[in-house]
């Protein structure tokens, strides 16, 4: 795999072709990992996971699965649909295996951050954990690396063998290493987040046939390594992958799957009903709010039941409707009394996602209502704002050839001509749904706290009337790059400047 550059001044990102000329085959491998992806980096600090005493089921037969080593299914695969609690889970899971000094490595994709996004950090980012735990293991691997300093561009399969499980064989054969005191879980949520394999995320998933071939050929050539490595060479892993139930590990897994004899497959959105721990989560969280504001009657079980209802299997709802209805400054019986007219009405058939859907819409409508009634927004359009800044969240705004431009939050506000503060106006009414915060090159951008309020903004069929096309904000990107260009004073600040003659020069090549 070839190495990530940052170049300061416009920042512009490269992919060369030659490696780095260091002899350290430890520090190689560092500058192909994700830190970003460990469950306990400082980039997933408000991670979610499942609170006390809610999907107690579920996780007793996951951690049981894990912790019976002599179970003949040495994978367990989970498949749910967006929403549906798979990420909190294994965030729950890997804080369990934590306590128990049993989590060997784990990976949490995100179809945002470019570093998650791809299957290529994946091998790499297991090597470098396992590698913390054992000093010989991580001498073979830089070992290895020092050997074949190409080996990340090579095939999964054979990074698995030279990364893992040569070094894993040796640390056995020739210093006795006892398996069952090593930690040994591996985990590996939403694997259906990595969508290529140098990917420039403008969209959540690729938007091009080819694109999503090529994603779904990469997850799956992943499934085989991590079949190859554990199971055809009898490593004492367990393996714990979450992903939506998308082509890769939906084929995999059918009867006649490679996976099929060998996973033990969970079906969350089937197997289990939430409800019982939406229920509680909401009333656990409407009683700590009652506290806060010294009213415990603030709201009624048939209220929590309506939500509960309206959420149909999706965790993410319910957790939307909190955030929504806790935000500071705000009334949270007059939130609750405003959620409950957003859902459907008694009898009404719900399609998947509908709710949800009206949840986001209802939202986003009031956000907007809200801004452009400012005397100061007056001719602003919100929801193309709000959309230029969500696709900048893919870090990527343009490609050609191995050059990539990414820009700031602060760089797209002087681009969109913003003033400095313009970026907090605009999601101040959108707290329950988005954030601002640092990325992994510790730059300001907006954080969507679900995939699924992503998939919304950009899939017209949920966002109706609110959806903004991609091509209208490149428009009108267009037009303020024209703008800088051709009509902003010398001394303008020249970081912008050069950002909009790049935009503009890659967007018409």
């Amino acid at each position: 795999m070839r190495d990530i550059q940052y170049f300061e001044g416009p920042h512009i990102t490269v992919h060369p072709g030659a490696g780095n000329t260091s002899n350290d085959g430890w520090e190689r491998l560092l500058k192909s990992i994700a830190p970003n992806a460990l469950h306990d980096s400082s980039a997933r600090y408000d991670a979610p996971k499942c609170d006390e005493d809610t999907r107690v089921e579920v996780t007793e037969e996951i951690m049981d699965w894990i912790q019976n080593r002599d179970a003949p299914q040495p994978l367990l695969c989970m498949t749910g649909a967006a929403g549906a609690g798979k990420s909190a889970l294994q965030q729950t899971i890997a804080e369990h295996c934590t306590r128990l000094d049993i989590l060997s490595a784990a990976f949490f994709c995100s179809s945002t951050d470019l570093t998650r996004n791809t299957i290529a950090f994946i091998v790499p980012t297991i090597a470098y954990q396992i590698g913390l735990k054992h000093r010989i293991f991580r001498s073979s691997v830089a070992a290895a690396v020092e050997h074949d300093p190409k080996i990340f561009s090579r095939s999964l399969q054979s990074q698995m063998d030279v990364l893992i499980v040569r070094p894993f064989q040796s640390l056995q054969r020739c210093h006795g290493l006892e398996t069952n005191t090593f930690p040994y879980v591996i985990l590996i949520d939403g694997l259906d987040e990595c969508i290529g394999k140098y990917s420039t995320p403008l969209h959540s998933t690729p938007a091009d046939p080819d694109d999503r071939r090529q994603a779904e050929d990469r997850q799956a050539e992943l499934l085989a390594a991590i079949k190859h490595a554990i199971v055809d060479n009898n490593l004492p892993f367990r393996v714990f992958i979450a992903s939506r139930p998308e082509w890769a590990i939906h084929t995999a897994l059918k009867p006649g799957g490679y996976l099929w004899q060998v996973a033990y497959h969970i079906e969350l959105s089937d197997k289990y009903d939430a409800s019982g721990d939406m229920r509680r989560y909401l009333q656990r969280r409407f009683k700590d709010i009652g506290l806060q504001i010294g009213d415990s009657r603030w709201f009624s079980e048939d209220a929590i039941e309506t939500l509960v209802q309206a959420a149909s299997g999706q965790f993410v709802y319910v957790a939307t409707v909190y955030k929504y209805i806790s935000e500071r400054r705000s009334s949270p019986a007059e939130r609750l009394k405003v959620v409950l007219t957003w859902t459907p009405h008694e009898g009404q058939v719900v399609r998947p996602f509908e709710a949800l859907d009206r949840l986001y819409a209802s939202i986003l409508s009031t956000a907007k209502k809200a801004y452009e009634a400012v005397d100061t927004h007056h001719g602003r359009d919100f929801l193309l704002l709000l959309r230029a800044y969500h696709m900048n969240a893919g870090h990527c705004w343009v490609s050609c050839a191995d050059v990539y431009l990414t820009l700031s939050v602060d760089e797209l506000s002087a681009l969109l001509g913003l003033e400095t503060q313009a970026k907090d106006i605009l999601i101040s009414d959108l707290r329950s749904l988005v954030t601002f915060d640092k990325d992994y090159s510790n730059r300001l951008r907006l954080r969507l706290y679900h995939k699924s309020f992503s998939d919304f903004l950009q899939e017209e069929s949920r966002a109706k009337e609110l959806f903004v096309p991609e091509l209208c904000v490149w428009k009108h990107l267009s037009k303020r790059c024209m703008h800088l260009i051709t009509e902003c004073p010398l001394d303008f600040d020249s970081r912008a400047y050069h950002k909009s003659i790049l935009v503009l020069a890659l967007t018409v090549t």
